[in-house]
Formats: C-alpha cells, structure tokens, sequence
C-alpha cells in the first residue's frame, strides 16, 4: 500500500495565535523580570521619545503664547539664517578641533593604563592606583572647574612649581591659545580611570593559560601585551571608538561653559553653549532647536558611517 506523503496545509493565524499565547505565557511567567526593566522603559520614554514632538519648534516661528501649533510654520528658515552666519564656520571649527582633540587625546590613554595596570604585580600598589585615578571621575563639574582655575591662577600650585624650576608665572586662564589643551588635558585626568574600567574587566576574562605559555616560549611582557591582550580588547575598543565618535558633535556644554571668560572665547564658543546662549539667554528658541537638531542629524550620520566602516574593516559594530 502506497504511503501518502502529501504535507498538510495549515493556514498561518494558528501558528501565528499559537506564537503569541507562548509568548504571553512566557511574559506573564517571568513578570518580576519585566517589572524590574519598566523604570528604565518609562524613563526612556518620557525623557527621549516624548520631546521629539517638540522638534517641530525648529521649523516653526515658535511663540509660547501661541504654542507648537499655534506657531507659524517657517521651514528650513532657521537652518538657513544659521548656515549664513558669521559664527557658523567657527563655532563648527571650535566644535570639531576639541572633540577631535578629546578622541585623540582621550581614547587611548585609558587602554594604556588598563594595561599597566593589568601587568602590575603589586596588588597594593595596583588598588591605590585604581583608587586614585578613579576618584577624579566622582568630582563634579563645577568643583572641577573651579579647582582648574584655582591651580592655574598666578598664584595657583601650578605656578609655584614653575616658580621653583625658575620660570616665571604665566596667566593660563588669560590666554586663549591655552583653553583648547587646558579642557583637553583636564578631562582625560578626569576620566582615564573611570573610563579604563571597561578595559580591566576585559583583559581580566583573558585565560591565564595564554600567558603561561607564551611564558614558556619565552616571550617578554611587551609581546604578552601585543599578541595577547590587545586582541582581547581590540572589539570593546571597536564599539567605544563608535560610541565616542557618535557623540563627536556633543562636545560637554557644563565644562566649556564654566571655563569660558571673554578672553577665550574665539576658541571656547562651541555649538552647545551658542546654543543655550540664543535659547535659553536670548529666548530664541525655534532657532537654538534648529541648530540642535542639525548638531543631532550630524552625530547620527557619523555614528552610521564609523559602524558601517567598523563593520567591514573587522566585523565588529553596533548593529
């Protein structure tokens, strides 16, 4: 007798309501787990995807008394008026230079002590250090700046110790030239041991193994360091580097702000804080939205090229 080996036809709703019952099982099993990941959601929703309605602002002629839609709607006016400005070219210059700087400066240096840190065979020695350039990171902002200006001033510590190698003061804070390095330099102090964490998490999931045998053939710290653990942190480093260039527009408003004085301001004036001056100072609020919205556009477009480019150099990237 012939076996029948036809396949029977379903219609895709049952598995489709099947798919969704399972699912719904499975939420209302691991409830606690979802419960635990809402204020995280609600928190996203109203700080991120709900003031997206007031984009509008940048393509309207914004008054309060009438509201977003009461506004007259104007276009690329504003994006325009912007582009044109005297100020445009400079302030995407100042923009570009500190956060360029930032990166360059920035980003490597935490690698660096991850790894001398990695390789210090003191464990003492090695939780002092971790605790000392941790604790800049916990300082604020405000406190940052003013101890900045406090040892860079004539009298400041910095002057003392130029002093003692008999050179004579110099008035940091007075010169522009000076800003560019002094926000640079600060924020990699600040932050290079916050930010190596990552990396020491990373090099501590290495196998013990690998150095033990490239010990047994005989290989120096340095070429531990180069064929070990460099490949081991090589895809952490990929994904920062894109994080770190996604945001290469947003240079901090809070620390450029507050060391900002009318001498330097030919290279402090940058794109967030031209921003809160027309905004918040000058109530000119549809333009200082269009500029942010450019500032925004711009770091997305960056984001996409750096993650594509990561992508096909070494297959690592964000999505």
């Amino acid at each position: 007798m012939a076996l029948d080996h036809t396949v029977p036809i379903h219609s895709g709703k049952p598995m489709k309501n099947s798919k969704i019952k399972n699912t719904w099982k499975y939420l209302k099993k691991s409830w606690i787990l979802y419960l635990f990941v809402l204020p995280p959601i609600i928190y996203l929703l109203i700080f991120d995807y709900v003031p997206l309605y007031g984009i509008q602002i940048a393509f309207k002629n914004f008054r309060p008394a009438q509201g977003i839609w009461g506004s007259k709607w104007v276009g690329f006016a504003h994006f325009k008026t912007f582009f044109e400005s005297y100020h445009f070219w400079s302030l995407l210059k100042n923009t570009l230079i500190l956060s360029l700087y930032s990166l360059i400066a920035g980003f490597p240096i935490p690698i660096i002590l991850a790894l001398l840190l990695n390789h210090c065979r003191f464990p003492k020695l090695k939780k002092s250090l971790q605790t000392i350039t941790y604790a800049p990171h916990f300082i604020s902002t405000v406190v940052f700046c003013g101890m900045i200006f406090m040892f860079l001033s004539v009298d400041g510590i910095v002057n003392h110790f130029l002093g003692f190698l008999g050179i004579d003061p110099i008035i940091f804070m007075s010169k522009a030239e000076y800003f560019r390095h002094i926000y640079v330099w600060s924020g990699v102090f600040k932050g290079m041991g916050w930010s190596s964490i990552i990396y020491i998490a990373t090099l501590a999931s290495v196998s013990p193994d690998l150095h033990e045998a490239a010990l047994v053939d005989g290989a120096t710290k340095m070429q531990r360091i180069i064929h070990i653990d460099l490949p081991s942190i090589i895809p952490t480093m990929v994904i920062l580097l894109i994080l770190n260039t996604g945001q290469i527009m947003n240079v901090g408003f809070e620390k450029a702000f507050l060391l900002q004085t009318p001498v330097n301001l030919e290279f402090s004036e940058i794109i967030s804080t031209y921003v809160y001056k027309k905004g918040i100072q000058g109530a000119q609020f549809s333009y200082s939205a269009a500029i942010g919205l450019f500032n925004n556009i711009t770091n997305f477009i960056l984001l996409t090229l750096v993650n594509a480019g990561a992508r096909k150099a070494n297959g690592n990237s964000l999505w």
